[in-house]
Protein backbone atom coordinates (compact mmCIF):
# COMPACT_ATOMS: atom_id res chain seq x y z
CA UNK A 1 0.00 0.00 0.00
CA UNK A 2 0.95 3.30 -1.11
CA UNK A 3 0.21 6.29 1.31
CA UNK A 4 0.52 9.79 0.33
CA UNK A 5 0.83 12.27 2.54
CA UNK A 6 1.56 16.28 3.49
CA UNK A 7 -0.09 18.49 0.95
CA UNK A 8 0.95 21.31 3.32
CA UNK A 9 2.24 23.47 0.69
CA UNK A 10 0.02 21.38 -2.35
CA UNK A 11 -2.79 23.87 -4.01
CA UNK A 12 -5.16 22.82 -7.48
CA UNK A 13 -4.20 25.01 -10.58
CA UNK A 14 -5.46 24.93 -14.28
CA UNK A 15 -3.42 23.97 -17.35
CA UNK A 16 -1.59 27.02 -18.63
CA UNK A 17 -1.19 28.64 -14.96
CA UNK A 18 1.83 29.96 -13.65
CA UNK A 19 2.73 29.85 -9.90
CA UNK A 20 5.12 32.20 -8.74
CA UNK A 21 5.22 31.13 -5.00
CA UNK A 22 8.87 29.85 -3.65
CA UNK A 23 8.05 27.02 -1.98
CA UNK A 24 9.33 23.51 -0.91
CA UNK A 25 12.47 21.08 0.19
CA UNK A 26 15.26 22.73 -1.59
CA UNK A 27 16.89 18.78 -2.67
CA UNK A 28 13.96 18.77 -4.61
CA UNK A 29 12.90 22.18 -6.04
CA UNK A 30 12.87 22.44 -9.25
CA UNK A 31 14.60 25.14 -11.11
CA UNK A 32 11.68 26.98 -12.04
CA UNK A 33 10.21 27.08 -8.66
CA UNK A 34 13.58 29.01 -7.67
CA UNK A 35 12.64 31.50 -10.72
CA UNK A 36 9.00 32.04 -9.21
CA UNK A 37 7.32 31.29 -12.51
CA UNK A 38 6.47 27.22 -12.50
CA UNK A 39 3.85 24.63 -13.78
CA UNK A 40 2.90 21.16 -12.86
CA UNK A 41 6.19 20.22 -14.96
CA UNK A 42 8.25 21.64 -11.52
CA UNK A 43 6.37 18.25 -10.09
CA UNK A 44 8.13 16.04 -12.73
CA UNK A 45 11.32 17.27 -11.96
CA UNK A 46 10.86 16.67 -8.25
CA UNK A 47 9.95 12.64 -8.93
CA UNK A 48 13.05 12.58 -10.86
CA UNK A 49 14.69 13.42 -7.70
CA UNK A 50 12.76 11.28 -5.64
CA UNK A 51 13.60 8.33 -8.11
CA UNK A 52 17.28 9.35 -8.06
CA UNK A 53 17.70 9.00 -4.24
CA UNK A 54 15.95 5.79 -4.03
CA UNK A 55 17.95 4.15 -6.69
CA UNK A 56 21.52 5.43 -4.70
CA UNK A 57 20.80 6.40 -1.35
CA UNK A 58 21.44 10.18 -2.11
CA UNK A 59 20.41 13.14 -3.82
CA UNK A 60 21.40 14.40 -7.34
CA UNK A 61 22.08 17.99 -6.00
CA UNK A 62 23.84 18.18 -2.78
CA UNK A 63 25.47 20.35 -0.45
CA UNK A 64 26.44 21.35 2.63
CA UNK A 65 24.31 24.26 3.38
CA UNK A 66 20.57 24.88 1.38
CA UNK A 67 22.48 27.39 -0.31
CA UNK A 68 24.89 25.13 -1.63
CA UNK A 69 22.09 22.92 -2.91
CA UNK A 70 20.15 25.66 -4.41
CA UNK A 71 23.31 26.76 -6.36
CA UNK A 72 23.46 23.56 -7.85
CA UNK A 73 20.27 23.22 -8.50
CA UNK A 74 19.80 26.07 -10.45
CA UNK A 75 22.86 25.09 -12.58
CA UNK A 76 21.23 21.30 -13.11
CA UNK A 77 24.14 19.14 -13.86
CA UNK A 78 24.03 16.07 -12.19
CA UNK A 79 25.44 12.75 -12.89
CA UNK A 80 25.85 9.05 -12.06
CA UNK A 81 28.76 7.81 -10.07
CA UNK A 82 29.64 4.41 -12.06
CA UNK A 83 30.39 2.77 -7.84
CA UNK A 84 26.71 3.59 -6.70
CA UNK A 85 24.63 3.25 -10.14
CA UNK A 86 26.73 0.53 -11.57
CA UNK A 87 23.97 -2.17 -11.21
CA UNK A 88 21.07 0.05 -11.88
CA UNK A 89 19.77 -0.51 -15.90
CA UNK A 90 19.90 2.48 -18.63
CA UNK A 91 16.37 2.62 -18.25
CA UNK A 92 16.38 3.38 -15.04
CA UNK A 93 18.83 6.43 -16.19
CA UNK A 94 17.17 7.18 -19.20
CA UNK A 95 13.84 8.04 -17.25
CA UNK A 96 15.64 10.09 -14.55
CA UNK A 97 17.47 12.22 -17.27
CA UNK A 98 14.57 13.31 -18.92
CA UNK A 99 12.46 13.87 -15.29
CA UNK A 100 15.73 16.12 -14.67
CA UNK A 101 15.64 18.59 -17.74
CA UNK A 102 16.59 21.79 -17.65
CA UNK A 103 13.43 23.08 -19.56
CA UNK A 104 10.48 22.32 -18.58
CA UNK A 105 9.01 21.68 -22.41
CA UNK A 106 11.69 18.92 -22.34
CA UNK A 107 10.69 17.45 -19.51
CA UNK A 108 8.56 14.18 -19.45
CA UNK A 109 5.17 14.84 -18.61
CA UNK A 110 3.64 12.11 -16.20
CA UNK A 111 1.73 10.80 -18.76
CA UNK A 112 5.29 10.07 -20.73
CA UNK A 113 6.82 8.28 -17.29
CA UNK A 114 3.98 6.27 -16.99
CA UNK A 115 4.50 4.51 -20.11
CA UNK A 116 7.93 4.73 -20.20
CA UNK A 117 9.76 0.99 -20.40
CA UNK A 118 10.76 1.08 -16.91
CA UNK A 119 7.89 1.35 -15.31
CA UNK A 120 5.13 0.41 -17.41
CA UNK A 121 7.28 -3.41 -17.76
CA UNK A 122 8.45 -3.22 -14.03
CA UNK A 123 12.47 -2.06 -14.58
CA UNK A 124 12.79 -5.42 -17.14
CA UNK A 125 16.61 -4.88 -16.92
CA UNK A 126 17.24 -4.67 -13.78
CA UNK A 127 20.25 -6.56 -12.19
CA UNK A 128 19.11 -8.74 -9.25
CA UNK A 129 21.52 -7.53 -6.46
CA UNK A 130 21.82 -6.72 -3.00
CA UNK A 131 24.50 -4.76 -2.46
CA UNK A 132 25.63 -1.46 -4.14
CA UNK A 133 28.96 -1.47 -5.86
CA UNK A 134 31.28 0.35 -3.05
CA UNK A 135 29.81 -2.04 -0.54
CA UNK A 136 33.35 -3.57 0.36
CA UNK A 137 34.99 0.16 -0.03
CA UNK A 138 33.00 1.16 2.79
CA UNK A 139 33.59 -1.50 5.24
CA UNK A 140 36.99 -1.18 4.41
CA UNK A 141 37.00 2.96 5.29
CA UNK A 142 35.97 2.00 8.27
CA UNK A 143 38.77 0.69 9.64
CA UNK A 144 40.90 4.19 8.30
CA UNK A 145 38.35 6.32 11.43
CA UNK A 146 40.07 6.89 14.74
CA UNK A 147 38.07 5.48 17.77
CA UNK A 148 36.22 8.89 17.98
CA UNK A 149 34.32 8.70 14.69
CA UNK A 150 33.45 5.36 15.25
CA UNK A 151 31.54 6.34 17.92
CA UNK A 152 30.39 9.37 16.47
CA UNK A 153 29.39 7.40 13.23
CA UNK A 154 27.45 4.89 15.41
CA UNK A 155 25.62 7.80 17.57
CA UNK A 156 24.76 9.09 14.24
CA UNK A 157 23.28 5.82 12.73
CA UNK A 158 21.03 5.09 16.27
CA UNK A 159 19.51 8.49 15.89
CA UNK A 160 18.48 8.72 12.26
CA UNK A 161 15.37 7.91 10.75
CA UNK A 162 14.10 4.63 9.46
CA UNK A 163 13.25 6.59 5.86
CA UNK A 164 16.88 7.78 6.13
CA UNK A 165 18.51 4.05 6.52
CA UNK A 166 15.92 1.94 4.57
CA UNK A 167 18.62 0.52 2.08
CA UNK A 168 21.35 -0.35 4.53
CA UNK A 169 18.52 -2.11 6.36
CA UNK A 170 17.09 -3.76 3.55
CA UNK A 171 21.09 -4.62 2.65
CA UNK A 172 21.52 -5.91 6.24
CA UNK A 173 18.15 -8.42 6.18
CA UNK A 174 19.42 -10.13 2.95
CA UNK A 175 22.89 -10.68 4.52
CA UNK A 176 21.26 -11.48 7.94
CA UNK A 177 20.23 -15.81 6.52
CA UNK A 178 19.14 -16.91 10.02
CA UNK A 179 17.57 -13.62 11.34
CA UNK A 180 19.32 -13.37 14.39
CA UNK A 181 20.41 -9.63 13.99
CA UNK A 182 23.84 -10.93 14.13
CA UNK A 183 25.93 -11.17 11.01
CA UNK A 184 28.61 -13.39 11.01
CA UNK A 185 32.00 -13.80 8.84
CA UNK A 186 30.05 -16.87 6.52
CA UNK A 187 26.85 -14.71 6.20
CA UNK A 188 28.83 -11.81 4.81
CA UNK A 189 31.11 -13.97 2.54
CA UNK A 190 27.83 -15.97 1.14
CA UNK A 191 26.01 -12.30 0.91
CA UNK A 192 29.01 -11.16 -1.21
CA UNK A 193 28.99 -14.08 -3.11
CA UNK A 194 25.13 -14.18 -3.90
CA UNK A 195 26.03 -10.02 -5.04
CA UNK A 196 28.40 -11.34 -7.65
CA UNK A 197 31.71 -10.87 -6.24
CA UNK A 198 33.76 -13.69 -6.93
CA UNK A 199 37.01 -12.62 -5.31
CA UNK A 200 36.21 -12.44 -1.36
CA UNK A 201 38.54 -9.62 -0.15
CA UNK A 202 41.53 -10.87 1.79
CA UNK A 203 41.57 -8.27 4.58
CA UNK A 204 37.77 -9.73 4.96
CA UNK A 205 38.45 -10.73 8.27
CA UNK A 206 40.24 -7.64 9.40
CA UNK A 207 37.20 -5.94 7.84
CA UNK A 208 34.92 -7.60 10.61
CA UNK A 209 37.04 -7.20 13.59
CA UNK A 210 37.36 -3.28 12.78
CA UNK A 211 33.44 -2.87 12.83
CA UNK A 212 32.73 -5.64 15.55
CA UNK A 213 33.50 -2.71 18.39
CA UNK A 214 31.98 -5.19 21.35
CA UNK A 215 34.16 -7.42 20.25
CA UNK A 216 31.55 -10.52 19.82
CA UNK A 217 32.44 -12.11 16.82
CA UNK A 218 29.79 -10.76 14.78
CA UNK A 219 28.41 -7.78 13.67
CA UNK A 220 25.25 -6.18 14.82
CA UNK A 221 22.66 -4.13 12.88
CA UNK A 222 24.28 -0.85 14.54
CA UNK A 223 27.92 -1.48 14.04
CA UNK A 224 26.91 -2.40 10.28
CA UNK A 225 24.81 1.20 9.95
CA UNK A 226 27.57 2.89 11.16
CA UNK A 227 30.19 1.06 8.49
CA UNK A 228 27.97 1.65 5.80
CA UNK A 229 26.39 5.15 6.27
CA UNK A 230 26.53 7.39 3.45
CA UNK A 231 29.07 10.24 4.00
CA UNK A 232 26.31 12.47 2.49
CA UNK A 233 23.92 11.78 5.31
CA UNK A 234 26.82 11.94 8.41
CA UNK A 235 28.47 15.15 7.60
CA UNK A 236 25.26 17.37 7.93
CA UNK A 237 26.13 19.48 10.83
CA UNK A 238 22.85 18.69 12.95
CA UNK A 239 23.12 15.78 13.03
CA UNK A 240 27.08 16.08 13.91
CA UNK A 241 25.84 18.35 16.78
CA UNK A 242 23.29 15.41 18.13
CA UNK A 243 26.67 13.17 18.41
CA UNK A 244 28.92 15.94 19.58
CA UNK A 245 26.49 17.29 22.27
CA UNK A 246 27.40 13.38 24.16
CA UNK A 247 30.76 14.05 23.97
CA UNK A 248 30.56 17.29 25.74
CA UNK A 249 29.10 15.99 29.14
CA UNK A 250 29.56 19.29 30.49
CA UNK A 251 27.82 21.25 27.61
CA UNK A 252 30.93 23.83 27.37
CA UNK A 253 30.80 23.44 23.36
CA UNK A 254 34.76 21.59 23.86
CA UNK A 255 35.15 18.12 24.02
CA UNK A 256 38.05 17.29 26.73
CA UNK A 257 40.67 14.27 26.76
CA UNK A 258 38.76 13.52 29.91
CA UNK A 259 34.79 13.65 28.38
CA UNK A 260 36.78 11.36 25.29
CA UNK A 261 37.69 9.12 27.88
CA UNK A 262 34.28 9.00 30.16
CA UNK A 263 32.65 8.04 26.84
CA UNK A 264 35.14 5.73 25.03
CA UNK A 265 36.23 3.61 27.41
CA UNK A 266 35.20 1.30 29.84
CA UNK A 267 36.22 0.39 33.51
CA UNK A 268 38.34 -2.18 33.10
CA UNK A 269 40.57 -1.16 30.27
CA UNK A 270 44.36 -0.28 30.98
CA UNK A 271 44.76 2.97 32.68
CA UNK A 272 48.38 3.18 30.45
CA UNK A 273 46.63 1.87 27.26
CA UNK A 274 43.45 4.22 27.85
CA UNK A 275 45.42 7.39 27.90
CA UNK A 276 47.77 6.89 25.45
CA UNK A 277 44.76 5.89 23.02
CA UNK A 278 43.30 9.08 23.70
CA UNK A 279 46.01 11.40 23.69
CA UNK A 280 46.18 9.86 19.87
CA UNK A 281 43.27 10.87 19.28
CA UNK A 282 43.66 14.43 20.67
CA UNK A 283 47.00 15.11 18.42
CA UNK A 284 44.70 13.59 15.60
CA UNK A 285 42.06 15.82 16.18
CA UNK A 286 42.93 18.75 18.07
CA UNK A 287 44.48 20.76 15.22
CA UNK A 288 45.05 24.01 17.67
CA UNK A 289 46.84 21.95 19.91
CA UNK A 290 44.65 23.51 23.10
CA UNK A 291 43.68 20.38 24.35
CA UNK A 292 40.35 20.20 23.79
CA UNK A 293 38.25 19.26 20.76
CA UNK A 294 35.51 22.46 18.99
CA UNK A 295 32.77 21.37 17.08
CA UNK A 296 34.97 22.82 14.28
CA UNK A 297 37.44 20.58 14.57
CA UNK A 298 35.13 17.47 15.36
CA UNK A 299 33.38 18.19 11.70
CA UNK A 300 36.84 18.32 9.85
CA UNK A 301 37.38 14.99 11.62
CA UNK A 302 33.75 14.06 10.46
CA UNK A 303 34.07 14.92 6.75
CA UNK A 304 37.53 13.88 6.34
CA UNK A 305 38.53 10.15 4.30
CA UNK A 306 35.25 8.15 4.22
CA UNK A 307 34.10 5.10 1.93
Amino acid sequence: MLKIIDFGVSRSFSVGQVLKTKVGTPLYMAPQVLAGKYDQMSDMWSIGVIMYVMLCGYPPFFGETDADVLGKVRLGNFSFNPADWKNISDDAKNLIRNLLKMNPRDRYTAAQTLNHEWIKNKAPKAKQVTLSGNFVDKLRGFRSHNKLKKAALAIIASQLSEEKIQKLRETFRALDENGDGMLSEVELKEGLARAGLTEIPPDLQEILKDIDSDGSGVIDYTEFLSATLDKKTYIQEEVCWAAFRLFDTDGDGKITQDELKAVLESGDVDEAAAKKSMQEIMDEVDTDGNGEISFQEFMVMMRGKAA
